[in-house]
């Protein structure tokens, strides 16, 4: 879990390991945790430590530059493109290349998609940003990555999820040029690898290819698509997306989130059927506006999170947008926000049960074991009993935080601005619906079906399961 690591036997170690931890953290390519390991008999030493170890010291974060005929290249491959994308990862807010980005897809026309760590590439609702692309990615933007002839990665790791598991690029000529400053995800996928840095590479690649623009019609087509796209997000914030429910959807309640935020607040999440929603629905308008950790979908990962990031901002709002099996992993970091009071804003989502796990068994033949919080029912001596008397208001409210409750819209919207208002650590705590599905786009997600089985609905998730593999690409 480390990049770097060191043990410390001795007091003298301490400077060297220091200045390695550094060395790590700073790196662009290597950049990462590190553990400085002191056992308990070095702690106790006194030690004369030099003054040098303590004076400032400025740490620079290289921009490595792409070499001249390696930046030729990929101009040659993109200016022979008709239908070209970009994919904008992490890397182009890290590399505080927005304006850069902005600046080439304006020159050239090209549209752009983002993976999770993207978001907030370019706003929300820039003509040409196709939005999420991927398994959790908007039709718009699964749309045009589909008939993609060159494919331009800027700073990601084309991660299973952004792929669509490798079947989201289905021209049969479909080449890619990455843009990266770490060589392991410059050359994947078979690309033609820009081993450097986003803001310096955008510049000059937007200088190499002065002249060159894609066809009025195909940036038309993508602004009508991603206009359609954020039309139905739009849509689905009110009255339940057209259809009549009990309780809120996932949906209303992430476009009443969003409605009280300024573009400059940040939403957190990291797991369960939340991030997938965020990632191709949320309207980001700021470039750090949105932080979602999805790597291994890190249960429990929002609340001690948020409170990071507020505490290196504490100019923003952070609002923390949890479900209730994530917030039962680590809900006790409140008592932290209530003793230095840290001002988060959790919006928990309880529905009961767990919807992604729920919905991800179900369309993989195994049906809902196991994932709503129910009595064991002694006649059938299964989960589906009476629900369980779990208050996740009552356990925040036991760890001094506010909580307002809401259960229907106008309530919500209250609630909201009420904590925005305020200037404590506090809790919106609404029910949603388990089972009411946000609008989605059409990407997919290689997770395996039993090859043999008896079930009729096992047998039918194995014959689409197949069906979609086929569709699998090696990008050699």
């Amino acid at each position: 879990m480390s990049k770097f690591f060191d043990r410390v036997w001795r007091p003298e170690q301490l400077p060297a390991a220091l200045l390695g931890a550094m060395r790590v953290l700073t790196d662009p390519v290597e950049t990462g945790a590190v553990t400085l390991a002191l056992p308990e008999d070095v702690q106790a030493e006194a030690h004369d430590w030099p003054v040098e170890l303590f004076t400032e010291r400025v740490w620079r974060i290289g921009r490595p530059v792409p070499e001249p005929e390696v930046l030729a290249e990929a101009a040659a491959i993109i200016r022979g493109a008709k239908s070209p994308i970009i994919v904008a990862g992490g890397g182009v807010t890290y590399a505080e290349a927005n304006s850069e980005l902005q600046a080439f897809v304006e020159t050239t026309g090209i549209p752009i998609t983002e993976t999770q760590a993207g978001k907030g590439s370019l706003p929300f609702d820039h003509p040409l940003n196709l939005g999420a692309i991927g398994a959790t990615g908007s039709p718009a933007a699964n749309h045009f990555a589909r008939g993609a002839d060159v494919v331009i990665g800027i700073g990601t790791r084309y991660s299973d999820f952004t792929t669509a598991s490798k079947t989201i690029w289905q021209h049969p000529d479909v080449r890619f040029v990455n843009i990266n400053v770490a060589g392991l995800d410059a050359f994947k996928l078979g690309g033609y690898p820009v081993v450097a840095d986003a803001k310096v590479a955008l510049t000059a690649l937007t200088d190499a290819l002065d002249g060159y623009a894609t066809g009025a019609d195909y940036q038309a087509e993508a602004t009508r698509r991603a206009k359609a796209w954020d039309d139905e997000v739009v849509a689905s914030h009110h009255s339940g997306y057209g259809v009549t429910h009990e309780f809120l959807s996932q949906a209303e309640v992430l476009g009443a989130v969003e409605g009280v935020m300024e573009p400059t607040d940040v939403v957190v999440c990291a797991a369960g059927s939340l991030p997938g929603d965020l990632h191709g629905m949320w309207r980001t308008r700021e470039r750090k506006g949105y932080h979602v950790e999805y790597g291994f979908s890190c249960m429990g990962y929002e609340i001690p999170g948020a409170i990071g990031i507020r505490l290196a901002a504490p100019e923003r709002d952070v609002f923390v947008t949890v479900g209730d099996g994530s917030y039962l992993m680590m809900p006790t970091e409140l008592v932290t926000a209530v003793q230095e009071r840290i001002k988060i804003i959790v919006v928990l989502l309880q529905n009961h049960g767990y919807a992604s796990i729920g919905s991800l068994a179900e369309s993989l033949g195994v049906q809902r074991f196991g994932t709503l919080y129910r009595y064991r029912n002694n006649e059938s001596g299964r989960l589906d009993g009476g629900t369980l008397p779990v208050d996740l208001a009552l356990n925040a409210e036991s760890m001094g935080i506010r909580v307002y409750r809401a259960k229907t819209l106008t309530e919500l919207k209250s609630a909201l601005a009420a904590a925005k208002a305020g200037d404590e650590p506090c809790m919106v705590h609404v029910d949603t619906d388990l089972k009411f599905e946000s609008p989605k786009g059409d990407g997919w997600w290689d997770v395996p079906v039993a090859e043999v089985s008896t079930l009729d609905f096992t047998q039918d998730a194995r014959g689409r399961y197949e069906t979609l593999k086929s569709s699998q690409k090696p990008y050699l």
